[in-house]
């Protein structure tokens, strides 16, 4: 495997873990900068941004147009415009943009999406529920609910439906911006009907990562709902990360960095624009709801 120098911005929890992965790949870090400090060393190979989400949008931006290839934490950025224009940066320098949504190489949920999505094509429709729960923390507090849980959800359903057979039936964020919910449904194409709730909070009492799936009645066959767990958890409840999500998602971003499946990388960063763009969707309708 080709040897790589990269930077690292942000060493917090998320920009720890993305090293010793990269690390543990071969890759060198030849500087580690907190936000705040200057950039010395842009003779790398990639640059990795692990900063507080309301950085990622400047420090995508200064790589991307340098032709570093980038490696950011979600979200890609915390509005639509900066989202789109990041990947449309990314197309018009033919540099690489890489958004670490780890959810989307979970091995769990690969294994339900190809069950589901045939089960669906032999039925009329289902409902889901996306559930993300996590107990109170420190980080990621600069940004709503939304875009900083939402969006794992939005990216896995718009792994199995595109963005333009989406409608936004409703989204609303509590006043605090730690519970958010939304709907949408899919309007177009050979999944029409499909209807989704997403629910995220981030003051729970428990951590949970679930999706709910309910088959309507068809013809002769009766309703039925089957819930998947997204997670491991430990014996006292807490989350218990899967390895093979981050390790899957970093072996990924090196392919592409070597220069395979391009066409699939470039639909990943226009998926990770499209899940901002849906997170801040009740910014323009000015929802809000009391819990």
């Amino acid at each position: 495997m080709k040897s790589y120098n990269a930077i690292l911005i942000g060493n917090g929890t998320m920009g720890a873990r993305h090293r010793a992965r990269f690390e543990a790949c071969g890759v060198r870090f030849v500087q580690v900068v907190d936000v705040g400090d200057s950039v010395k060393n842009c003779e790398v190979d990639f640059a990795v941004i692990a900063s507080p989400a309301s950085t990622h949008y400047a420090y995508a931006k200064f790589f991307l147009e340098r032709k570093i290839p980038v490696f950011v934490e979600k979200p890609l950025a915390t509005s639509a415009e900066d989202a789109q224009e990041l990947v449309d940066l990314s197309e018009r320098n033919g540099v690489m943009l890489f958004v670490a949504q780890s959810e989307c190489y979970n091995p769990i949920f690969l294994n339900f999406r190809k069950h589901f999505l045939a089960e669906l094509r032999s039925l009329s429709g289902a409902h889901l529920e996306f559930r993300r729960e996590h107990r109170p923390s420190n980080r990621c507090l600069d940004v709503g609910v939304s875009l900083d849980l939402m969006v794992h959800d939005f990216s896995l359903f718009l792994t199995m439906f595109p963005y333009r057979d989406i409608r936004v039936e409703s989204i609303e964020e509590s006043p605090n911006g730690n519970r958010a919910r939304a709907q949408l449904k899919v309007v177009s194409g050979p999944f029409s009907g499909v209807f989704a709730d997403f629910v995220v909070d981030r003051e729970s009492a428990a951590d949970l990562r679930n999706i709910t799936v309910n088959f309507p009645r068809n013809g002769e066959l009766p309703s039925s709902s089957y819930t998947v767990s997204l997670a491991r958890y430990t014996p006292e409840g807490e989350i218990a990360h899967i390895p093979d999500s981050l390790d899957n998602e970093h072996k990924f971003f090196l392919k592409l960095l070597a220069g395979a499946c391009r066409q699939w990388g470039r639909r990943a960063a226009q998926n990770a624009a499209d899940c901002v763009k849906l997170a801040v969707s009740n910014e323009a309708r000015g929802s809000r709801f009391e819990l």
